[in-house]
């Protein structure tokens, strides 16, 4: 029972860090209106790849040795916060940009980027983040200590790799719906200039911070 206890406060603790709205869930969220549900899955994809790839490094203490030498660290906050700039970028750019419309006089639905695309976007996205890092860091401390065996390192891993698939996954399935759809073409410019404040100041705050 003791070891349920820890194992549902490790989880639950990866809910809400993984959960939260961050650049990464914010980026599902608006692949998924604007292109649809295959899309949303695409870059979610990418982002639980990102998620896992950080997750098995910490518990094998590749996390911890870069997070050992700071130069590692902030290497790697530079490339995510010009990443996010460059995001910003593009949805301002998209915001600053009427939609066109068919000779029907119906507005025509921007080309979607290719399953790969999007599967790299969103691997590179959560890869470049130094936070993911510092987070699986703290996650496996708080569930593993110096007796904890491989299956308890297999336990937890599966689990937020559960976790990961239902949250980033079910972000995508959620705002790839037919009501959140038309929110989207509806509100496109104003949803696309708000997407690029928000990545603009995770930029900046990436940059300007001390990991």
């Amino acid at each position: 029972m003791e070891n349920i206890n820890h194992l549902l406060v490790v989880f639950t603790a990866y809910v809400i860090a993984a959960g939260s709205p961050g650049p990464s869930t914010l980026r599902i969220m608006g692949v998924a209106m604007n292109h649809g549900r295959q899309a949303g899955l695409a870059l979610a994809a990418g982002v639980i790849s990102g998620s896992l790839f950080w997750g098995l490094s910490a518990a094998t203490g590749v996390s911890a040795l870069l997070a050992r030498y700071a130069e590692a660290l902030i290497i790697l906050k530079i490339f995510g916060g010009i990443y996010l700039l460059y995001l910003a970028v593009r949805a301002a750019r998209s915001a600053m940009t009427s939609d066109p419309v068919t000779s029907t006089g119906l507005t025509r639905a921007e080309p979607p980027p290719s399953t790969v695309a999007l599967y790299r976007h969103g691997l590179i996205m959560h890869l470049a983040n130094p936070k993911a890092v510092l987070a699986w860091i703290a996650l496996v401390t708080l569930g593993l200590d110096a007796e904890a065996s491989w299956h308890d390192v297999a336990t937890i891993l599966a689990g937020c790799a559960i976790l990961s698939v239902t949250i980033f996954g079910g972000y995508a399935l959620v705002f790839s719906t037919a009501p959140m759809i038309r929110l989207y073409r509806r509100a496109r410019r104003g949803i696309e200039g708000v997407l690029a404040a928000i990545f603009g100041f995770a930029g900046l705050r990436l940059l300007l911070s001390r990991v």
